[in-house]
């Protein structure tokens, strides 16, 4: 338990810090600029929207199959392998996959950010600003969604499989993760942050 804590909270908090370089400019008498600055990309930046999204899609056509053909052993079965089982928990892995890059696509705009830095003089040491600053984030920003993707389908899985192949009861196995875990961890360093810069 304390394991799986100290790696949520280490996600949670985990950015890649990008270096960026603000070009000096003198307006009046004053000059500005000249300093090194770094944008933090989150680790984990859809946070715990791609397991609720997961979670969400694949019990809906069980719930739809079990409610409307209450009768038939078919209908039970499909329900049965939509609901438990390793095809049920292959797809939860393969949704959260997705849905982790797709948040991370509709939410994290590298060209905004890279126009952004282009107007206010600033950028990425050993990139061309623009386009290539685009890229840059892209590319980093894929890579980075790759280890948060990891983390929340292990996070997602690890109460199942400790029911599953530990026998260890489901109430008891929800404490070593799952949603309940990410959203207690987020806000608890919320609330942490809060009292600081109060």
């Amino acid at each position: 338990l304390v394991f799986v804590i100290a790696a949520v909270i280490a996600i949670t908090q985990g950015v890649r810090k990008i270096t960026v370089q603000y070009a000096k400019r003198v307006v009046g008498r004053k000059m500005y600029g000249g300093q090194t600055q770094y944008m933090p990309l989150k680790v984990n930046y859809a946070g715990v929207m791609p397991i609720i999204f997961a979670w969400a899609l694949l019990l809906f056509p069980a719930t739809i199959v079990s409610y409307g053909f209450k009768n038939s052993p078919t209908a039970n079965r499909i329900a049965a392998a939509l609901s438990t089982g390793w095809p049920h928990y292959l797809a939860l892995a393969a949704m959260i996959f997705f849905f982790s890059y797709f948040w991370v696509a509709t939410q994290f705009q590298p060209t905004q950010i890279a126009d952004d830095l282009k107007k206010n003089g600033g950028y990425i040491p050993g990139v061309c600003p623009g386009q290539a600053t685009s890229e840059y984030l892209h590319n980093a920003m894929s890579r980075i969604t790759l280890a948060g993707a990891i983390f929340l389908t292990v996070i997602a899985v690890i109460p199942i499989l400790l029911y599953r192949a530990l026998q260890i009861p489901y109430a008891v196995a929800t404490f070593f993760g799952g949603t309940s875990m990410l959203i207690m961890v987020g806000v608890l360093l919320d609330t942490m942050r809060q009292m600081e810069t109060h």
